[in-house]
């Protein structure tokens, strides 16, 4: 199973008043509101949908902190954080008599004061006997994919990259930032049922997060009364002897892959369209307006893995993806056209009831037709749906020529002659934003040795582009302090290489004029995490990894040294202080399925505090930068 079908289980089962599944000799289920705050919505939304909620009994739900009426004889079920507001608000509920039943869900552990002040609310409002049930759920996660998840998505700067890279953090700020990462990385594993071996880097805030969940493990393993993963067996319905690792890493330890400009569907709908917890807003053309301009409206469309062509091409290059949308609609034609034909040869041209009548004295010629309607109808849907996100970032592409940007950010990372000088770009009115040449020249500086008066002229064109530059100076700060030489070998290329226009997206009814943007193919390459995942997996000896520490929870002698036999791993979950991208999480996905392909059954999952497109990242990077200044 993967975490994103654990976290629905154990979801189901909190709506499911904390029961079983019901079998199917009570299909009825019982009706129930839910009652969520903020985070709680954003785990939920991700992985239930409105239509599923109603089939678990949901009939209402509602913000914690909204207006609600009284409501008797139905359970309501809460699902939230223990905070101090919180239950400020659970317990005027409690007092109000709102509800009859109570089931109070926990996002994590509530304390032990908290709880003494929930009962005493209760007490006061004489409600104690309509508390049926109370319960700590681990859920204090959001999981995006299959194998994908991230901490927070509200309040998000809370553990930013911004937050903990601040020079002027206490340490008092720190440990706080530190307690809600290790929470909702225990809540993880607590979920995945299963206790990891540990890896990490030494001396940044990746060994703080790996010290701190390995003595949070340590200790709930080493507590006979109150041992979280002892039902580890009975829950998979298995003994598992092969353990996961989990690896700790720093978001310094590679900066250019989350600024680069990215090629593939689901990283590029990230970072030029508006995307956050799977749910994509698209500014659509409309017409024209009275006055003679354009008139456009944003439409709001919800990813998931039921959606095949999603699933399929979401790591594809976009040119493939393009292509794709354009077979998809040809089938469909061929599908409507021959639905047309059946109606046409049978005399059928519109709903009367001799038609009717027809259709059903016909019902074995009809039956595959009728059946496909359905599904016919869906195909359509996504493929509008589709054509318009594809659209969408067709125009970015277009007017702000990222594929020249992608193309020469490739030849930079994988040190290939460049046939258009960094300088020049920066210094095209017509090319990109100043964010887009920002971002090009982080990645320049980044990837090669420049000598201080190469610098300054990267500067002085910068300042001529009107770009912010903030961002580069902290990070040439932060280069000052980290082993540069090896992060740039960790970078190899892949490259790019341009083929021939697209020949079948050049036809007479594509909404895909793709002119003027290059088809660029991508040959597959590891990133520096994949690097990083790949010799930690297989135990590798390596400069680049031999002094990361080695923590593991379940032995009873703390001890941060590898064992002589090196293990190799089957599942790993990567982990990223400072937030996660896109473009990682495919390029290990593209890993995995590499090594499949070679027999080797492995599973990678990746996490990290927050997801920040680059965009985000930059804004972070100039406070920084500010910092630095001041």
């Amino acid at each position: 199973m993967s975490l994103r079908d654990r976290q629905i289980n154990a979801l189901k089962q909190m709506l499911n008043l904390n029961l079983p599944e019901p079998g199917l000799e009570s299909a009825v289920p019982t009706w129930k509101i839910l009652v969520y705050d903020r985070l709680g919505q954003d785990i939920i939304s991700p992985l239930i949908s409105v239509k599923e909620l109603r089939e678990l009994g949901i009939t209402l739900h509602m913000q914690l902190h909204s207006d609600r009426d009284s409501i008797p004889e139905v359970p309501a079920i809460y699902f939230c954080a223990p905070t101090d507001e919180n239950l400020g608000r659970i317990g005027q509920d409690l007092q109000n008599g709102l509800y009859d039943i109570y089931h109070l869900n926990f996002i994590s552990p509530i304390s032990r004061q908290r709880m003494e002040d929930l009962a005493t609310a209760a007490l006061l409002g004489g409600v104690v006997a309509s508390i049926h049930k109370v319960f700590d759920q681990y859920l204090n996660f959001i999981t995006l994919e299959d194998d994908l998840f991230v901490l927070r998505h509200q309040n998000s700067d809370v553990i930013s990259y911004h937050a903990i890279n601040r020079g002027d953090v206490k340490d008092s700020e720190m440990e706080s930032v530190m307690d809600i990462i290790v929470d909702c990385l225990f809540s993880v594993f607590v979920t995945l049922g299963t206790v990891p071996i540990i890896r990490c880097p030494r001396g940044n805030a990746a060994e703080m997060v790996a010290k701190m969940i390995d003595k949070k493990l340590r200790e709930n393993v080493w507590d006979a009364r109150n041992n979280l993963f002892e039902g580890e067996a009975s829950a998979t319905g298995h003994y598992s002897f092969q353990r996961p690792l989990l690896i700790v890493l720093d978001r310094n330890v590679d900066m250019a892959t989350p600024l680069h400009h990215t090629w593939t569907y689901q990283a590029l709908a990230h970072d030029v369209l508006e995307m956050a917890l799977n749910r994509l807003v698209v500014e659509e053309n409309v017409g024209r307006s009275p006055t003679g301009g354009t008139r456009s409206k944003t439409r709001a469309y919800e990813l998931d893995n039921r959606d095949r062509f999603w699933c399929q091409h979401k790591g594809s290059p976009f040119p493939r993806v393009a292509e794709a949308i354009q077979e998809e609609l040809e089938q469909y034609r061929t599908f409507e056209e021959d639905v047309k034909k059946l109606k046409f040869s049978m005399g059928i041209d519109n709903d009367s009831e001799v038609a009717l009548s027809m259709v059903s004295n016909n019902t074995a010629r009809l039956t595959s037709a009728v059946n496909s309607l359905p599904q016919l109808l869906e195909m359509k849907r996504l493929i509008d749906m589709h054509t318009s996100v594809a659209t969408g970032i067709l125009n970015a592409i277009k007017s702000r020529r990222l594929d020249t940007f992608f193309e020469l950010e490739e030849k930079i990372m994988s040190k290939q002659t460049l046939d258009r000088s960094v300088l020049e770009t920066i210094g095209d009115p017509d090319c990109g934003t100043p964010e887009d040449k920002l971002r090009l020249a982080i990645i320049y500086f980044i990837c090669t040795n420049m000598s201080d008066a190469d610098y300054n002229k990267l500067e002085t064109a910068l300042t001529a582009a009107g770009c912010d530059l903030n961002p580069l100076i902290y990070i040439k700060r932060l280069r000052n302090y980290t082993r540069i030489a090896e992060i740039q070998s960790s970078y190899e290329g892949g490259g790019t290489k341009t083929v021939s226009m697209f020949s079948k997206l050049m036809n007479q009814g594509s909404s895909f004029v793709m002119e003027g943007v290059k088809n660029l193919v991508v040959k597959k390459h590891n990133l520096p995490v994949t690097k990083i995942v790949d010799e930690l997996m297989e135990s590798k000896q390596s400069s680049r990894t031999e002094d990361y520490l080695y923590l593991d929870p379940k032995q009873l002698k703390h001890t941060e040294q590898m064992p002589k036999n090196r293990p190799t791993f089957q599942d790993v979950i990567v982990f990223v202080v400072g937030g996660g991208n896109y473009i990682e999480y495919q390029n290990l996905v593209d890993y995995v399925k590499q090594r499949s392909g070679a027999g080797v059954n492995k599973r990678v999952i990746y996490g990290s505090t927050t997801f920040n497109n680059a965009k985000q990242l930059l804004k972070q990077l100039s406070l920084l930068g500010q910092e630095v200044h001041s």
